[in-house]
């Protein structure tokens, strides 16, 4: 007997239909892993979220691009928090624990804003050649300020600053090459390039993402990679980590038609990392398994 599964596709970090990241959620304690990947593959959109029950947190979640599990995605959270929102299980200023394959996270909703909490990464310097990441991105070495090196986070994300929203703009990136290097490499498998150009005076930050080795040329507004970009800046002395609560906005998919914006809080105290966004569900049906 075939099942039946009730789907949201859902974009997060926006709150206009066809802009930010979009996301499918479902919830359901019946499906196997081998039937996650199939749904997630079917989706073809950069992470699929599944949601279920958890002896150790309110719920567990799981995200599958369409090529693999990943172990942290902050829009495919985001997304499933509003789903949890349309369904009424979530309600405003309540907070929730998702049982995650990156631990326990904590997350919560305050009005039509969707806040989740993300490890503290552990930073590092890259110490290899940048002239190798430049040629396969199309980029010109003097693209980049020399004085700022190129950051490593978790030994997964490389993040890499340049002058300009220009530069950035103009990235034409060699995906098998960088799908090649994310085999081989093992100090990261993303590459975030960055710049504190911004198109809206008040944000502090535009990034794209490109994660060939996980089925995403480039993904459109990144969570998991924004979050840790504050800490990044901090790091690169781009921002002052004087303040107890540090709160940004960072701006990311504008190149590609799918603006999307992520605000960033950092707690210095409590040494406590937040992402959040809004989001918007635009379409919902069924599947049949």
């Amino acid at each position: 007997m075939k099942k039946k599964l009730e789907i949201f596709q859902i974009d997060a970090f926006t709150k206009v239909p066809f802009q930010g990241n979009p996301a499918a959620v479902a919830f359901s304690d019946r499906l196997n892993t081998k039937e996650k990947k199939l749904i997630a593959n079917e989706m073809n959109l950069s992470e699929t979220a599944f949601i279920s029950k958890s002896k150790k947190a309110d719920y567990k979640l799981q995200w599958f691009t369409p090529t693999t599990e990943v172990k942290l995605c902050g829009h495919a959270t985001i997304a499933s928090l509003h789903f949890l929102t349309k369904k009424k299980l979530l309600k405003n200023g309540r907070q929730i624990k998702f049982e995650t394959l990156s631990g326990i996270l904590n997350c919560f909703r305050e009005k039509n804003n969707y806040f989740m909490q993300l490890p503290i990464p552990k930073i590092s310097i890259y110490k290899n050649s940048s002239e190798e990441l430049f040629r396969i991105l199309g980029l010109k070495t003097n693209v980049h300020n020399k004085d700022l090196p190129f950051v490593i986070v978790n030994h997964e994300i490389c993040y890499i600053n340049v002058n300009s929203l220009d530069v950035l703009r103009n990235i034409e990136p060699d995906f098998n090459a960088l799908l090649k290097l994310g085999k081989t490499k093992r100090e990261f498998r993303n590459l975030v390039v960055f710049t504190t150009e911004t198109f809206e005076k008040n944000n502090s930050a535009h990034s794209r993402c490109f994660a060939p080795y996980f089925g995403i040329n480039e993904d459109p507004v990144t969570g998991s990679t924004n979050g840790p970009l504050l800490l990044v800046l901090i790091k690169l002395g781009s921002i002052n980590q004087q303040k107890k609560i540090i709160s940004v906005t960072f701006e990311q998919g504008d190149f590609i038609g799918r603006n999307g914006r992520v605000k960033v809080i950092f707690n210095t105290v409590k040494n406590e990392l937040y992402i959040s966004g809004k989001a918007v569900t635009i379409l919902k049906g069924s599947l049949s398994i």
